[in-house]
């Protein structure tokens, strides 16, 4: 193993015991706490109510200064009053959540859609987190295969946060840590499988052959990467494969030499065989006999026209004319 190979590995086992360690001290999610919007209508009307009867008083006690000012006092107080109160709404749609954050503190997570009322005071720090699946499209990298040679690859991830608590406190940027993590889980993919593998090793898993088993092991690669972040992969697929430029030609011939071959294989498989059921079906309907000499000619004979790239033209022999 290179230099560069073993750094790359180090990497790879510092970055992992790095998601290891903030999957230790994950944030867990909880339910949030809310009442009906209605509630918070009803009193919010009632506050509102309070202070124009408060105001009303204050307008007929004119003449009394003291209460007067009280009564003002009373309804400024109920007027900002309604106005904290009415900072409690929140609506949420279907597949959306809200995280609510008081103080600093998590107080937990809202799901459930429709018009709800909440402490007034998380209204500055709440977040509303969209929890439908969304597609992201990797980036199409040059990458060394594990036979090392230079492929471009890429990849479509279907994901979607189902903990809202380690999507918002545990990563940074979690729709940024999708992206990168992606990108490297494409990129490690690509450096532990050949991108074909040219009829030697039939039982390795290849990048162009084993569709299927390669997209299931980088939807498992990129769940372990992003478990940290609270994101489910729903789905992983390579959408580019191909080999680089400076390669591709090469390869190209070396594929169209490996059907050659196995087309060739599979002609002369074929070929033997039928002249095999000749000499058989001669010998058993004692239509004709020959000898070793003569069975090597004709055995000859069939192969070269079953085997031939080009049309054969026949010499019929009818005998020997004799006078």
């Amino acid at each position: 193993m290179g230099s560069a190979e073993k750094e790359w590995a180090v990497d790879a086992l510092e970055a992992l015991d790095a998601l290891d360690a903030l999957d230790a001290q994950a944030t867990g999610e909880r339910v949030a706490s809310a009442r009906s919007g209605l509630t918070g209508f009803l009193f919010t009307v009632l506050l509102i109510a309070a202070t124009i009867a408060l105001i009303a008083g204050a307008v007929l006690a004119r003449e009394e200064l003291v209460l007067m000012w009280a009564l003002i006092l009373g309804a400024v107080l109920s007027g900002l009053g309604a106005l904290f109160v009415m900072m409690g709404f929140l609506t949420l749609q279907p597949n959306q959540a809200s995280v609510l954050v008081i103080f600093g503190a998590y107080q937990g997570t809202l799901r459930e859609s429709g018009w709800w009322w909440v402490n007034p005071l998380a209204v500055f720090e709440r977040r509303k987190i969209s929890l439908r699946a969304r597609n992201f499209n990797s980036t199409t990298s040059k990458v060394n295969d594990a036979n090392g040679n230079p492929i471009n690859i890429a990849a479509v991830v279907v994901w979607r946060v189902i903990d809202t608590a380690r999507a918002v406190f545990d990563v940074d940027d979690y729709e940024d840590f999708v992206v990168v993590q992606s990108e490297t889980a494409v990129r490690h993919l690509a450096r532990s499988f050949p991108y074909d593998d040219y009829g030697d090793d039939q039982s390795a898993l290849t990048l162009t052959g084993d569709a299927e088993e390669i997209a299931i092991t980088l939807t498992q690669e990129l769940q372990d990467r992003l478990d940290a972040a609270g994101v489910q992969v729903i789905e992983a697929r390579l959408t580019d494969l191909s080999y680089a430029p400076e390669i591709a030609e090469s390869m190209l011939r070396r594929q169209q030499a490996s059907a050659i071959v196995a087309a060739r294989q599979r002609i002369v498989d074929g070929a033997v065989g039928m002249v095999q059921m000749a000499l058989q079906q001669l010998e058993a309907g004692n239509i004709v006999e020959l000898d070793d000499e003569r069975k090597a000619t004709m055995v000859s004979n069939l192969l070269t026209v079953l085997t031939s790239d080009q049309p054969t033209n026949p010499v019929v022999n009818v005998g020997t004319l004799s006078r």
